[in-house]
């Protein structure tokens, strides 16, 4: 029998929530997709320890007039992606709050913090160390970045995260 694994994805919009589960799930990169409207749903089935695991991913629409809605969406959820994009430092101004949305209910739920559009050298401006410093202040167990576009450690993130779900359960 298989486990069912609610996990949520947060973030700004436009940081590459939906870019990220479009190149997860179905292993292809979107160039243009539509900003999503509340949340959206995406299932996966992975094999961790020879067990079968089901991820049922939320994503999260980032624009600011959905967010009184996401902390709602974000019960039962038993991990988070909280995604920042690596060339706007402005997407990590809210990180606080995607916080706040992704712990709602549930304060000790493992969240891994994600660096996108990682390809994309020569117009990253966020600073390394300085994204390292939310894994410490905020308590998230791991840090990557990953690029949707050439699918660079998306596998990994969602691994990661199961594992350490499981580890938890």
């Amino acid at each position: 029998m298989s486990k069912l694994l609610k996990i949520i994805t947060a973030g700004d919009g436009g940081v590459g929530k939906t870019t990220l589960l479009y190149r997860y799930v179905e292993n292809r990169f979107l160039a243009n997709t539509a900003m999503t409207l509340g949340v959206e749903f995406f299932i996966k089935e992975t094999y961790i320890k020879g067990e079968t695991i089901n991820l049922q991913v939320w994503d999260f629409g980032g624009q600011d007039h959905f967010r009184p809605l996401l902390k709602d969406y974000s019960v039962g959820a038993k991990g988070a992606l909280l995604l920042f994009d690596l060339t706007r430092p402005s997407s990590l101004e809210n990180i606080e709050q995607w916080v706040n949305i992704c712990r709602g209910e549930n304060p000790g739920i493992p969240i891994i913090f994600l660096g996108t559009k990682w390809d994309l050298t020569e117009s990253i401006t966020v600073d390394d160390k300085y994204a390292r410093s939310f894994p410490k202040e905020y308590g998230f167990f791991k840090y990557l970045k990953i690029s949707s576009k050439t699918g660079a450690n998306v596998n990994l993130a969602f691994r990661l995260l199961a594992k350490e779900i499981i580890k938890n359960l």
